[in-house]
């Protein structure tokens, strides 16, 4: 693979995880598998929404899905996705102390 099209699958998985909703699914997600119908009324939008960023993730690779009568159900597929929440947070963290660092010392 070319470091051109590495770069630009690198790319396109971090926008799928660049977008609140989809994160409020994750952390949602991460205690386990869950039905569409308890995802829905937890992230207060339109189901229709909600639709859309579950499927945009489970072709990401990122959720698996799997249909019991009428009823959709969504796990994580790659729990590995909350090592790169938490090294942003790492990085936010960071960040944070800095500029509280730079403010004090502005003082």
């Amino acid at each position: 693979m070319s470091e051109l099209k590495k770069v630009e699958l690198e790319a396109g998985f971090l926008q799928v995880l660049a977008q609140p909703t989809r994160l409020k699914i994750l952390y949602f997600l991460r205690d386990g598998e869950k039905c569409a119908c308890e995802i829905n009324p937890k992230m207060h939008e339109d189901p229709s929404v909600i639709s859309r960023h579950l499927v945009k993730m489970r072709e990401a690779g990122i959720l698996v899905s799997r249909k019991s009568g009428v009823s959709i159900f969504y796990s994580i597929r790659q729990p590995a996705v909350f090592d790169i929440l938490e090294r942003v947070d790492d990085i936010l963290r960071f960040e944070a102390a800095e500029r509280a660092e730079f403010a004090a010392r502005a003082l």
